[in-house]
């Protein structure tokens, strides 16, 4: 972020960390991960091209970039949590945060930090009951030649952010979304409840239903199970 703010760095440019003492995730979350075992890694992304008001197109683009690089490995059983961490089964393996950089309200850049479970296997007791590529796989990989596998997804997807339909990516995103048809247990304002989980619209609403059909933005409700 500082690098982008200096103005030195280009689109793309990717920065990969073998260490990192402050990691964060969603609503001041924080992200662990133990040296050198897990890819955690950072890339510029340039927005001048795109609006401000689609900013959760580019979340998309990055969740299915991250599920396409981990589900190579972890199979089908990988799926996207709205509205952007990488599942396996019900544990968490991978999350996301997205910066944005604004310029006299025009959208100059995006930081997208990615953290993904590679080859740690203990784990503090952190939410989401974290997995790892090699708890899955029984296998240890190296991180680094990961990351730039996940940077030619990242391309890949980038390039359908460009050149395809908005909705085509949506869909893409809906088809992978974790308990999509299910129903799950909520909570909003210390109240609990169950709804069946549709889908996510364009404006990265949550589509729930318990009797009527509600869009919830994110934050709004709590995910229980």
């Amino acid at each position: 972020m500082n690098e982008a703010r200096l103005g030195r760095t280009s689109d793309g440019a990717a920065y990969f960390a073998l260490d990192q003492y402050q990691g964060k995730g969603q609503r001041a979350k924080t992200w662990s991960s133990k040296p050198g075992e897990n890819i955690i890694l950072s890339v510029v992304k340039d927005c001048s091209g795109l609006q401000l008001k689609d900013q959760f197109q580019l979340s998309v683009a990055v969740a299915l970039a991250c599920f396409d690089f981990f589900s190579a490995y972890a199979g089908d059983e990988t799926k996207i949590k709205w509205p952007n961490d990488i599942y396996w089964r019900d544990r968490k393996a991978g999350g996301i945060l997205i910066e944005n950089m604004v310029k006299s309200a025009r959208w100059d850049k995006a930081i997208i930090g990615m953290g993904i479970n590679i080859n740690q296997t203990a784990f503090d007791a952190l939410e989401g009951k974290p997995v790892s590529l090699k708890q899955i796989t029984g296998k240890a990989f190296d991180p680094i030649s990961l990351a730039k596998e996940l940077c030619r997804h990242l391309e890949q997807r980038f390039s359908m952010l460009k050149n395809e339909p908005s909705d085509k990516l949506l869909s893409a995103y809906n088809e992978h979304l974790y308990k999509i048809d299910e129903v799950v247990h909520f909570k909003r304002n210390n109240i609990m409840f169950q709804a069946k989980v549709k889908g996510v619209d364009k404006n990265g609403q949550l589509l729930i239903m318990h009797g009527v059909e509600e869009r919830i933005p994110f934050g709004e409700i709590t995910w229980l199970a």
